[in-house]
């Protein structure tokens, strides 16, 4: 089994947060983005989407897609249990998880691909349009998930999942996006400083 990992993107970063979260640790290869190592053949070969993070089982088998991979994981190493417990419990789980990719972090990712100079060469066009029309809707959903967390500890609920780890990781890419926090999301700023305080944070 390797995991084709890249210390620079923020998906991978899913993934090794996940499995921190687990106590798992995998063989590892780094990819370079900067070098466009991610555009070989080589790595073509192992995921014709040229995107990390990438898995290759044993048998060759290879899944791509930070959450597929952490679902494989999930199963294979069901405790402590990040996908949620019961059917109402994971069905609150995926609903958090998909808001924070479709209406957060993507929205981060967008400003920071169609603004970021060292993105000039992997964003063909970048279109400085579309990274502020995507501004407002960052700063919405946090305004709307910072009422959420006045009424929770977590996310999803009152454990920590993998809700968590996407929202995490988006909140982190803003930085490298020159996006702020809004002033008013105390609660949003609290959850950020717990679970940036989890060992798996540094992952």
């Amino acid at each position: 089994m390797k995991l084709y990992d890249s210390k620079v993107a923020p998906n991978p970063r899913r993934v090794r947060i996940f499995l921190a979260e687990k106590g798992v640790a995998v063989p590892a290869e780094q990819v370079d983005i900067t070098a466009m190592q991610h555009k070989t053949p080589e790595y073509t070969a192992i995921n014709p989407l040229q995107r990390m993070p990438s898995l290759v089982l044993d048998d060759g088998t290879v899944i791509t897609e930070s959450i597929a991979i952490c679902r494989y994981f999930e199963m294979l190493a069901p405790e402590p249990p990040l996908f949620g417990v019961g059917p109402k419990d994971a069905a609150l789980v995926e609903m958090w998880n998909r808001r924070a990719e479709i209406n957060f972090f993507a929205n981060v990712a967008a400003v920071f691909r169609h603004t970021h100079p060292a993105m000039k060469e992997l964003e063909v066009p970048q279109v400085p349009a579309w990274a502020e029309a995507n501004r407002p809707r960052v700063s919405w959903f946090l305004e709307m998930l910072d009422r959420e967390l006045a009424t929770r500890e977590f996310i999803a609920g009152d454990r920590y999942t993998v809700a968590d780890i996407t929202m995490q990781v988006a909140v982190d890419f803003m930085k490298p996006g020159r996006l702020v926090m809004p002033e008013g999301a105390t609660n949003v700023k609290r959850w950020h400083a717990a679970v940036s305080a989890r060992p798996s944070a540094s992952a």
